[in-house]
């Protein structure tokens, strides 16, 4: 995995989380659904990358 798009990732997983906690501690649910959007993009791009990597070995 190219260590851009690994970290690239984890960050979008991050961000997510962050967006999801402040969207439930604020009550605004448009916010909480956006932050689980952004870390179920970073989970399916980390698991992108991680079968990219199983097949090149």
């Amino acid at each position: 995995m190219k260590d851009n798009e690994k970290t690239e990732a984890k960050v979008e997983q991050a961000k997510g989380k962050v967006k999801k906690a402040a969207g439930r501690a604020v009550g605004n649910e448009r916010m909480t659904a956006e932050g689980r959007a952004e870390e179920s993009k970073g989970d399916v791009r980390q698991a992108k990358e991680k079968v990219k990597d199983a097949f090149k070995d």
